[in-house]
């Protein structure tokens, strides 16, 4: 295994208002994890790096499974599901779906005036969240599985930190 240096760009500004850093801090996540997917060859995007059977893969289509969810209100039937991908996905379909849920999330977000209304969401028992909740919440689980997609990558090739280019890979 070759071991790839580390490049680590820093984090996103904070120049904007709080909508603007929250999503920024989003959106540097979001261009990660999808960084740590790419170039990764077949089978090894696919393969379970880790005994509960997670790969890198399954990572990235989980997390559009999640935005769909949080920001766009679709139901998710079989939550363990989104985490395991099919064999017709392919590092270029599971990454097309993963910007196009992350555009139409933009699209939401980009139209929420105030932080404090609610976000969608699919009927369920309870308090709906505000969108300031959920952009948080969406920040905290995108940066668990970047740092679960930073060991997978780390064991297929050894390539470590976050570089500038995988920053921008998600991003529509």
């Amino acid at each position: 295994m070759s071991r790839a240096r580390a490049q680590t760009t820093g984090p996103p500004g904070t120049d904007g208002g709080e909508k603007a850093t929250l999503r920024d801090c989003l959106d540097s996540l979001r261009g990660a994890i999808a960084g740590k997917v790419t170039g990764v060859p077949e089978p090894r995007v696919r393969t379970a790096g880790v005994a509960s059977g997670t790969s890198l893969l399954g990572l990235l289509r989980h997390l559009a499974y999640v935005e769909r969810f949080y920001f766009l209100g679709e139901d998710v039937a079989d939550w363990p599901g989104t985490m395991r991908p099919s064999p017709e996905d392919t590092v270029d379909s599971v990454l097309a779906d993963y910007r196009e849920a992350v555009r139409r999330a933009d699209a939401v977000i980009d139209a929420c005036e105030d932080l404090t209304g609610p976000a969608p969401r699919p009927p369920r028992r309870g308090r709906v969240p505000t969108m300031r909740w959920v952009l948080t919440h969406m920040i905290e689980e995108t940066a668990r599985h970047a740092g679960h997609a930073d060991i997978l990558r780390e064991q297929i090739d050894g390539s470590t930190g976050r570089s500038p280019a995988a920053t921008a890979v998600a991003l529509p």
